[in-house]
C-alpha cells in the first residue's frame, strides 16, 4: 500500500514541476519580446504643406518617404497616415510618418543618408512646417 501512495506522490512532484517550468518559460518569453519592444526607437515626422500646394505634389512627397525604407536598412518600421481627427488641434499639420529602428546607431545612420537627403530636396518645396519626435518605446 505504502508503494501506490509513494508512486503518486512522484508523479505528483513531478507534475507540478512540469507545470512551474511551462510557467516559467513562458514568463521568460513574455518579458524577452518585452525587452525587444522596449528598445524600439520610434521617429515621429508631422507635415504642414505650404498653403496652395497641389494634391499632385503632396502624392509626390508622399511617394517619395515611402520609398526610403526600402533604400535604408536601418528603418525596421514604416507607416504613414493623413489626419482625420475630429478634435480641430492639428494646427495645419496632415500628414503623420512613424519610423522605427533598433537602436540610436540605425537612428544615425538614417538622418545623413544621401536617400533621406534626397527626400529632402523633394519636400522642401512644399513643407511650411515639420514636428519631429523620437522616442523609446515603453
Amino acid at each position: 500500500m505504502k508503494l501506490p501512495i509513494f508512486v503518486i506522490s512522484i508523479f505528483l512532484l513531478m507534475t507540478a514541476c512540469s507545470s512551474n517550468t511551462e510557467t516559467a518559460d513562458k514568463t521568460v518569453k513574455k518579458a524577452s519580446t518585452e525587452i525587444a519592444k522596449a528598445k524600439q526607437l520610434r521617429h515621429v515626422v508631422l507635415f504642414k504643406f505650404k498653403e496652395g500646394t497641389t494634391a499632385a505634389d503632396i502624392q509626390k512627397v508622399e511617394a517619395a518617404f515611402t520609398a526610403l525604407p526600402n533604400k535604408i536598412p536601418e528603418i525596421k518600421g514604416y507607416e504613414w497616415g493623413i489626419n482625420n481627427s475630429p478634435e480641430g488641434l492639428e494646427k495645419g499639420f496632415t500628414h503623420c510618418f512613424f519610423l522605427t529602428f533598433d537602436d540610436e546607431a540605425g537612428r544615425a545612420v538614417y538622418l545623413p543618408h544621401p536617400d533621406h537627403k534626397a527626400f529632402g530636396v523633394v519636400l522642401t518645396p512644399y513643407l511650411d512646417d515639420v514636428l519631429v519626435l523620437d522616442y523609446w518605446v515603453k
